[in-house]
């Protein structure tokens, strides 16, 4: 497992729940922190939980169903004038439960494949290249074990899309560095799995970290599991 002192890492939905525990951790491990949320108000809770870290943090903001919002914050991230080592793509919205699973709207299918998908691939398209160009890159697309669940349909397949797209792109990355993986984080109790999800949400580490932990030859378009797989706890500093 490589050392990520003095790397720096782009974490979307880092406000809260998952995301916000990916940037614990990652911080515990001496990274740098590029946090996202909707407004500024979104990150202030995970800006202060990070405070007693020697690193440094960074805010950007943008709705991810919005192109131009989208835009406007790989735009935000590129004015900070620092590489983006590792890059965490976590936000996701889950659509409406129909318990007529034939009742999903076209509105229902666009609005989480925007977020889920279209998203995601924007910026990996925005900052895949320059970790090529640095020898370095780690690309963590959250996925989700969903299945049998015709109810969350559009939810279900956007996330097989980032599968997808996710060992599709792998392809192209072998001999570069940059390692490009799923994670499954399992189901948490956050605003997006609900309280009588399987696990609380901090039980994503140290698992969650494991995919920015491979070597530069390490596995890649695979999927890791944050609750099943645990990296050597030894690496994370109190």
């Amino acid at each position: 497992m490589i050392e990520l002192i003095g790397k720096n890492a782009l974490i979307t939905g880092s406000g809260r729940g998952i995301g916000q525990q990916i940037a614990i951790g990652l911080a515990q491990l001496g990274c740098h922190i590029v946090l996202h949320g909707r407004t500024p108000e979104s990150t202030e809770k995970t800006l202060k939980l990070l405070k007693k870290y020697s690193i440094k943090t960074y805010c950007v903001y943008g709705e991810l169903s919005d192109e131009t919002q989208v835009n406007q914050l790989i735009k935000q991230v590129k004015n900070l004038a620092i590489p983006i080592d590792i890059l965490y793509n976590n936000a996701a919205i889950m659509s409406p439960y129909r318990n007529d699973y034939w009742q999903h709207s076209w509105e229902d299918w666009m609005e989480s494949f925007k977020v889920n998908v279209m998203a995601m691939y924007s910026l990996c398209r925005a900052f895949i290249p320059s970790m090529i160009e640095n020898g370095f890159g780690r690309v963590i697309n959250l996925t989700s074990g969903i299945q049998n669940e015709p109810e969350l349909a559009p939810y279900g397949a956007s996330k097989w899309a980032v599968n997808k797209l996710t060992h599709d792109l792998s392809v192209k990355l072998e001999g570069t560095g940059v390692r490009i993986n799923t994670l499954d984080p399992g189901w948490c109790r956050t605003d997006l799995g609900g309280e009588y999800a399987d696990h609380a949400v901090d039980e994503v580490l140290p698992g969650a970290l494991a995919p920015a932990l491979i070597e530069d030859d390490g596995p890649n378009g695979i999927e890791f599991s944050a609750i099943d797989h645990e990296p050597d706890i030894n690496l994370l500093k109190n």
